[in-house]
């Protein structure tokens, strides 16, 4: 895994998969920050292991997107805000002699390096809970339908295909494993005895509902979001917080709507705007024994196309 950065100001703390986080120089150790710094990388994930090379620009399509989301949850979708974990004054504010207010906006602490794929967070209290939601089948959910007739445990109706939309969606959460352990799919009396009954239908209810509204929204662009996971987390005042990233192609499956429609075969089907052409190279290429290959410049390419055509889409007027 490439060596974090060393940003003015902050502090590295943790790296993930995927992204970095940072707290402020000078926050005392064991000390809860004020506020972070998540850092997308362009580092890219697929069956446990960070592949080489990372997908180019990757780290800003997915903070870009991520924004746009938390944006749209915040009450620009028309529906009820949805607290998230951007720090208050993370957007340029303008004081009453309409001139910018640098001193309240957060990106000022963002150092160059990370210009772009940097968010300025709240401090939260994490829920060890990561709360997936699928609306069609797919993935390791299609692999145990065919054995079972469930997902998760979930029973389904008999008769569904590979990329079928599901009945209605399902919350299907996972324990958050430590680091470098792997997540655990887990049922929902587990969720309550880990977070207690009140939480873990709060996080259930705000899964399934920030899932709706964002597959409205797809829809309209001519996509469809076949399932995607949150993170939450609690504020200072016990809100709970969407937090992390949020509906990114690496947190999501999309899939072209027309292709979907119209497609034959899964593969017809499931034309997808996110990382599932690494998955289908490696799965190609690589017996999942020692450290997976390289990917070529060509999947990389293909990939990080996928990325930016829906930030374009979903974005468009």
């Amino acid at each position: 895994m490439t060596t974090p950065l060393d940003l003015p100001g902050w502090r590295h703390v943790y790296s993930g998969k995927v992204r970095d986080l940072y707290v402020p120089a000078d926050t005392s150790d064991g000390g809860r920050p004020a506020r972070m710094l998540v850092v997308a990388s362009d580092r890219v994930s697929a069956f446990d292991h960070v592949l080489e090379p990372g997908i180019t620009d990757k780290g800003v399509l997915l903070t870009t997107l991520s924004l746009w989301w938390f944006d749209r949850l915040a009450g620009a979708d028309g529906g009820r805000s949805i607290p998230n974990h951007l720090a208050a004054s993370h957007v340029l504010t303008v004081g009453d002699d309409g001139e910018a207010n640098t001193a309240d906006d957060l990106r000022s602490l963002i150092p160059d390096a990370v210009t772009g794929r940097a968010m300025v967070v709240k401090g939260l209290q994490m829920q060890p809970i990561e709360c997936v939601v699928r609306g069609y089948l797919a993935g390791s959910g299609w692999a145990e339908y065919r054995e079972s007739g469930t997902v998760c445990g979930i029973p389904l109706p008999a008769g569904l295909s590979d990329g079928d939309r599901l009945p209605e969606p399902i919350y299907t959460p996972a324990w958050k494993a430590p680091m470098g352990e792997h997540d655990e799919n887990i049922s929902y009396e587990r969720t309550v005895e880990l977070v207690g009954e009140e939480r873990a239908a709060e996080l259930r209810d705000l899964s399934l509902e920030i899932y709706a509204r964002a597959a409205r929204t797809a829809e309209k662009h001519g996509v469809i979001l076949a399932d995607t996971k949150f993170e939450f987390g609690l504020d200072d005042d016990g809100v709970m917080t969407l937090a992390d990233e949020v509906l990114t192609s690496d947190s999501s499956r999309y899939w072209d709507a027309a292709a979907w429609a119209s497609g034959r075969t899964p593969e017809e089907r499931m034309a997808s705007f996110d990382k599932q052409i690494v998955r289908d190279w490696l799965s190609a290429n690589w017996d999942k024994q020692g450290e997976p290959p390289a990917l070529p410049a060509e999947i990389v390419e293909r990939t990080a196309a996928r990325y930016r055509e829906l930030l374009e889409r979903l974005s468009a007027a």
